[in-house]
């Protein structure tokens, strides 16, 4: 092993040991951990990341958000130490999902003490009204609250399947709307993996945001990201960013991939590229990004968000460069401007 990898490997070592050694000691101090609101920044000495703008809302989120998805299937004193540790650091966005095994059932014991301080987003996969609204009610008993701040349409991937079904009479956005009236939802959004259907959704309804793929291989070797960006910011929806550290597909001969159950796709873990990765993202016009589902990585990328500052040129043609070496989780046609 060349000099130059062995201490990146230390450092990156060294840090989450570093990081691990809080996650201990946050579990200890989780019921008197400060009370920072929503959208506004408490008085600490110890670091806390940066928050911004989440859209037209007044409501500022951490750059980084919480994935529920880390807590499938762990203890749950594991689960209420990660998430003290996250609200420690700042953290205040938190995302779970039905979809996403046993995590909400972790994440609602573990978010109690700081319930009211935070922005709680779930979703759904149902498309009709009778469907979503059980699982929303469903999703409210799991996490212990009688409402969330964000409520989204989840994995929106075909026009007709999903985006003109949930709009469809009897559809699931007439129990968005109603549950919007009540309360029980404040803000309403989804997230796509498709840029066509995350079209067509902002263009059929004013929603408070959109949850997209965002990261340097998606956007310059798979073409995927700019366009619902710049009709998001267009229609006035925040941005939220996923996959800030996904790098490409699993290779065939992998030897780290059941290392991360939660990721069906290769993450960054090299050091430099996650921290430029992290820089990428968050330089975009996003409020926050949610790294991958595997409490190592969170860790990882809380600890180099801290450090966060704008990608350079030069880091830019450096990602650019690596792209062009990997094969993207996801990918659009490259448009082929013609003459007549």
């Amino acid at each position: 092993m060349q000099r130059r990898d062995f201490l990146k490997k230390t450092l990156w070592s060294a840090g989450v040991a570093v990081l691990g050694d809080s996650l201990s000691q946050a579990a200890h101090a989780a019921e008197a951990a400060p009370s920072v609101p929503v959208d506004q920044t408490a008085n600490t000495n110890a670091p806390r990341l940066v928050r911004r703008p989440y859209g037209k809302t007044g409501l500022q989120l951490s750059i980084i958000g919480f994935g529920g998805l880390t807590l499938k299937n762990t203890e749950q004193k594991f689960a209420n130490r990660l998430v003290a540790q996250a609200f420690e650091k700042g953290v205040n966005y938190f995302d779970v999902a039905p979809t996403y095994g046993n995590a909400e059932e972790r994440l609602g014991p573990a978010l109690e003490p700081y319930r009211k301080d935070v922005f709680l987003a779930c979703k759904t996969t149902q498309r009709t009204r009778q469907a979503a609204a059980d699982e929303l009610q469903a999703s409210l008993k799991k996490l212990r609250t009688d409402h969330v701040e964000l409520y989204q349409l989840h994995a929106i991937t075909d026009v007709e399947k999903d985006v003109d079904a949930v709009f469809a009479k009897g559809g699931a956005m007439e129990t968005f709307i109603e549950a919007k009236k009540t309360g029980q939802i404040r803000y309403l959004g989804f997230s796509a993996h498709s840029t066509a259907a995350a079209l067509a959704a902002l263009d059929r309804y004013d929603f408070d945001s959109v949850l997209f793929p965002i990261s340097f291989p998606t956007f310059y070797a798979g073409n995927f990201g700019p366009k619902v960006v710049a009709h998001a910011q267009q229609k006035g929806a925040a941005r939220l960013a996923l996959k800030m550290l996904a790098r490409q597909d699993w290779p065939a001969d992998a030897p780290d991939r059941k290392k991360y159950p939660n990721c069906w796709y290769q993450p960054v873990t090299d050091p430099q590229e996650a921290l430029l990765a992290m820089r990428f993202t968050l330089s975009q016009p996003v409020t926050a990004a949610v790294p991958p589902a595997h409490p190592d990585i969170f860790l990882k990328a809380l600890d180099l968000a801290l450090q966060f500052e704008p990608l350079t040129d030069q880091q830019q043609a450096q990602l650019k460069k690596l792209a062009t070496t990997l094969n993207p989780v996801f990918k659009n046609k490259k448009e082929v401007k013609t003459t007549v």
